[in-house]
């Protein structure tokens, strides 16, 4: 029978994770970590948990990349939140629009997970674009989709999803629309894969060689990490908008209260964005 994380151990892998993902695993996870990495053990001859932190200690390649993919989450749907992408649809979007005539929009999904994000904004977007003027072309924009899950990008690269997946929040008339089924598989259209790319990032790195964005979406993440990372991750995000109308959006369970990122609380429709201060 496979023995329990120890107190002990649960604190190395807290320690192990915080440095390598900033992810901040809360007391009361212990059954999550033993869950996630227990199927690790026995491929890497490993018996426990000791043994295999042991292991991980002195790895620095692909275990590494397996523990950090296994204990982060990948939750993801389509068009998550329909507040907030009401809001991108109806105002922050066609503002976008607008702005692409002179100059191309670049779009941050960042902890993209398997796609489902970055697709939903591209989506939205060519149909803001197309509502706005018939020859919008999508090439235009440029959506960028990072995480820190080297599995997860793979599948979001692929934009092939089965039933289930697809089920998740699409929007009616998008499905007809944005993609091509194959069976039980549906496909994105190409020009809308074209219009996004997926790169592995993790958040605690440097974002200067991102370039900067008109928006960033950082939906749903600020919640696993410390407070000082987190304040770290915002002030960052602020520097890599375009100001001063850039569009900075988190999830809506979350808040910047505290962080003193130096971002401005706005209101979009029933969604809460922010912009930065000037």
């Amino acid at each position: 029978m496979l023995t329990a994380v120890s107190p002990e151990e649960f604190q190395w892998i807290k320690q192990f994770m915080r440095e390598h993902s900033g992810v901040d695993l809360q007391t009361g996870k212990e059954y999550f970590v033993e869950n996630r990495l227990a199927p690790l053990l026995a491929p890497n001859g490993c018996q426990n948990f000791g043994q295999f932190f042991q292991k991980l200690a002195r790895d620095n390649g692909t275990l590494r990349t397996k523990v950090v993919d296994a204990l982060t989450t990948h939750e993801t749907l389509w068009f998550r939140d329909d507040s907030f992408f009401s809001a991108l649809a109806d105002e922050i979007l066609p503002r976008l629009v607008s702005k692409s005539r002179q100059q191309k929009i670049r779009i941050w999904s960042a902890a993209a997970a398997t796609g489902q994000e970055a697709y939903s904004v591209a989506m939205l977007m060519d149909a803001a674009g197309r509502k706005l003027d018939p020859n919008f072309d999508i090439g235009k924009v440029q959506i960028l989709g990072t995480d820190i899950s080297a599995s997860s990008l793979v599948a979001a690269r692929q934009g092939r999803y089965n039933h289930l997946a697809i089920s998740r929040g699409m929007r009616p008339g998008f499905l007809e629309s944005y993609f091509k089924r194959e069976g039980d598989i549906y496909e994105v259209v190409p020009s809308i894969r074209k219009a996004v790319k997926f790169e592995q990032f993790n958040l605690k790195d440097d974002f200067t060689p991102l370039g900067k964005f008109d928006l960033i979406l950082c939906r749903n993440v600020l919640i696993y990490f410390a407070d000082d990372l987190k304040r770290q991750i915002c002030v960052r995000m602020r520097s890599a908008l375009n100001r001063p109308d850039g569009y900075f959006a988190i999830g809506a369970s979350e808040s910047l209260m505290g962080l003193e990122a130096g971002f401005k609380q706005i209101t979009v429709g029933r969604a809460v964005l922010y912009q930065p201060m000037l």
